[in-house]
């Protein structure tokens, strides 16, 4: 069982980044793969990017380009560099970590972007 955590949202302009950070408490070795999520309002949570725990990343096509997912296993953490925010990436931004079949969720963080 782990604990998610996350900071770093807050409001941008429009060609703006922000680094959003995954704290982990709990058997940090025990995930497979942590991922970003985000939702905005009357959608569903969408994949942003995964990261497994031997480095392997994978991006959805809307973060392609533009946003870097890492970990750091001496920290237990997770991060999000997000470059060239646009509006359309406004939403609150969810960790997540899957353990033996299970999902773990953190409490979300909130990005706003003005144009």
């Amino acid at each position: 069982q782990v604990h998610l955590v996350e900071s770093g949202g807050g409001l941008v302009q429009a060609g703006g980044s922000l680094t959003l950070s995954c704290a982990v408490s709990g058997n940090w070795f025990s995930i497979n793969n942590m991922g970003w999520y985000r939702q905005a309002p009357g959608n569903p949570r969408l994949l942003v990017a995964t990261i497994t725990m031997s480095g392997s990343t994978f991006y959805a096509d809307s973060a392609k380009g533009r946003f870097t997912i890492s970990k750091d296993d001496a920290k237990n953490a997770m991060y999000l560099q997000m470059n060239d925010l646009q509006p359309e990436d406004a939403a609150v931004y969810y960790c997540n970590a899957y353990i033996r079949a299970r999902d773990f969720w953190g409490q979300g963080t909130q990005v706003t972007v003005s144009s």
